[in-house]
């Protein structure tokens, strides 16, 4: 037997197969408990909310009103980081007779 028929192309003479993995455990909140747990949550969540409503829905106008500074805030990076906005370049105007290379600007 030759070997290349006991590896197949691609393969690494020497080396096995690397054996399928198995599926790990799920952790707690896919077990049964987990779930039960999951779903006396939502039950909770729900009868809070709905016997709360006024309270929770009279905020909701003063959540939307908060939403606005900061999605600002995150989303644009706050005020002074506008520096991206484009290619703005400083153009250094060389005084008329001027000498080495002299700036307009510069100190004396």
């Amino acid at each position: 037997m030759s070997p290349q028929a006991q590896h197949p192309a691609g393969h690494p003479a020497g080396h096995e197969p690397e054996p399928e993995f198995e599926p790990r455990p799920g952790g707690f909140w896919t077990s049964k408990a987990g779930l039960v747990t999951i779903g006396f949550l939502l039950i909770a969540a729900f009868f809070l909310l709905y016997e709360h409503r006024a309270h929770t829905l009279g905020v909701l106008p003063f959540l939307l009103l908060a939403a606005c500074p900061l999605l600002h805030m995150f989303m644009h990076g706050g005020h002074g980081g506008h520096g991206g906005h484009g290619k703005h370049t400083q153009h250094n105007e060389i005084e008329p007779g001027a000498r080495n290379g002299s700036k307009r600007g510069k100190g004396a």
